[in-house]
């Protein structure tokens, strides 16, 4: 579990994010949501370490990380996987060697094992004959899936995905989502997801937070986001006539 308390940051006199309090439970899939400028991208780079911010706290399984010692730091961000927005593969790896690259720098196993772990997850994203590949060669959906290996390669406490389903297909980004979820639930990882994705909110949303101006607005589950009645999230919801139609469908059904 991730805890957040009152978290504050600012760039400047910009106050970005104004004491947001909440908590992202283990073994689901916790989405964060919001229009653009609500404050997603910076909460998700304070979570993930990469920025420092003024007041509050965020403490992974009860160790607050802003008090913990460098080598606990290393530690911590050894348990931490992280998929980023356009998969952020390195072009000149093969797929296997991106999926190893975090095992060369978090552990010591040899050679063999890093092949042995990294041929296990390719496996398990449904890519058993990727490894020599370049990225060149796979599709946006396929590169995906090899982010997503790599950041399981290790075995993390905390899976952090960034927009995971932009630029793809409905159907693959179904697929991705699906996948997301299910090594969630096995792993039993506390899996955090940066989305504006309607869809993927529907499909895996076990814990919502909807941000609104640095602030929280709302948070809930795919199952009570259409029965709210804050206009906040109702003017983000249904934005798409899909969903509006979705939601006139259910208050009939009442």
């Amino acid at each position: 579990m991730i805890e957040v308390k009152d978290l504050h940051k600012s760039f400047g006199e910009a106050h970005i994010l104004k004491g947001i309090t909440t908590t992202f439970e283990k073994g689901k899939t916790n989405l964060i949501i919001g229009q653009s400028g609500s404050g997603k991208t910076v909460f998700l780079k304070c979570l993930l370490g990469l920025f420092d911010y003024e007041e509050g706290s965020i403490a992974y399984d009860g160790e607050v990380f802003s008090k913990l010692s460098e080598d606990k730091k290393r530690d911590m961000r050894a348990n931490i996987g992280m998929v980023f927005q356009g998969s952020a593969l390195f072009d000149s790896m093969t797929i296997e060697e991106n999926v190893m690259f975090p095992l060369q720098m978090f552990t010591k196993l040899s050679k063999s094992d890093m092949r042995e772990r990294a041929d296990a997850v390719l496996k398990r994203v449904n890519l058993p004959d990727a490894h020599k590949k370049m990225p060149s060669e796979a599709s946006g959906g396929m590169q995906k899936r090899v982010a997503i290996a790599r950041a399981i390669v290790n075995n993390p406490k905390y899976l952090f995905c960034d927009e995971p389903n932009s630029g793809l297909d409905p159907k693959t980004a179904i697929v991705i989502d699906n996948l997301i979820q299910e090594i969630t639930e096995e792993y039993n990882i506390t899996t955090v997801i940066n989305s504006h994705d309607m869809n993927s909110v529907m499909e895996i949303g076990e814990k919502i937070v909807f941000l609104r101006n640095g602030l929280k607005a709302w948070e809930g589950s795919k199952h009570t986001i259409f029965k709210t009645d804050n206009e906040v999230v109702t003017d983000f919801v249904y934005s798409s006539n899909l969903f509006r139609k979705v939601r006139e469908a259910l208050l009939k059904e009442q």
